[in-house]
């Protein structure tokens, strides 16, 4: 498929998905939104693609937030309108895919930026990366799940510090609160997430899938987290990949995953 704001690319298991507006620091509109849920939907129906990683072109940001003038004289209807879509079309679509992703975040992950690079499923960042929630400095607040995700990955605390100032924090930092997974100088951020994705390509990725369905419900407003475990639990051993899993440990050799 060819996009006009992102490149997306696929080789040994992996579709890097690139957001390419350097010339805007890569922010978010709509369009962009609607071609990287284009990108995302594509590679989690590809049953080639194990991983998805997803980075900003150039070295100087992931995404560095939203594109403002797209929505600067919105008014409350249509203010509200633009956050729901936004999040059902891209932001918790990213976060319940079954294919695992991994934000690079390669510079600026500010506003609309770190609210992606949250919904994926963990995070990596070079050694230049700031991010932040800059939103209230607009006289609005984040609406693309900052409010909600941010708090569950660095604490009530350190997000109410973070939302309310302002901000900005960097890859250290960010290390420290448990935003960002590792941190690397910029020319091994790619080498490293793909690293870690050919480990993740050793397991099942039909096992991985019902993981992340697990661990999302912990989340979930009336959803009862252990249950949605014991029912994940119970589905991996209906597939072929637990019968392989379990046959090769007992015959002492590497499993060869079907991926059914």
């Amino acid at each position: 498929m060819s996009y006009s704001n992102i490149l997306s690319q696929s080789s040994n298991g992996i579709t890097t998905i690139t957001i390419n507006r350097p010339n805007k620091l890569n922010a978010l509109n709509k369009s962009t939104i609607q071609e990287l849920h284009e990108a995302f939907d594509e590679a989690n129906n590809d049953s080639a693609t194990k991983v998805i990683i997803i980075t900003g072109s150039g070295e100087k940001a992931f995404v560095a937030g939203a594109d403002i003038s797209e929505f600067a004289d919105f008014n409350v209807e249509e203010g509200g309108k633009l956050a729901a879509q936004g999040q059902a079309l891209l932001f918790d679509f990213v976060e319940h895919l079954s294919t695992p992703v991994i934000a690079a975040v390669n510079g600026f992950a500010l506003g609309g930026g770190l609210e992606l690079a949250m919904a994926c499923h963990f995070r990596v960042a070079s050694d230049n990366a700031k991010m932040g929630l800059p939103e209230v400095s607009l006289g609005v607040i984040p609406g693309y799940g900052g409010t909600q995700r941010l708090p569950q990955l660095v604490g009530k605390g350190r997000a109410m510090e973070m939302v309310m100032t302002a901000g900005m924090i960097d890859a250290n930092q960010a290390l420290n609160y448990g935003l960002v997974n590792h941190v690397v100088p910029q020319e091994e951020l790619l080498p490293l997430c793909e690293k870690i994705a050919g480990k993740i390509m050793r397991n099942s990725s039909i096992a991985i899938a019902e993981a992340i369905r697990a661990i999302n419900a912990n989340y979930e407003d009336g959803v009862n987290g252990f249950d949605v475990e014991i029912e994940s639990f119970g589905n991996c051993f209906g597939t072929e990949d637990f019968t392989e899993g379990t046959t090769a440990f007992l015959e002492k050799r590497k499993a060869n995953f079907p991926g059914a």
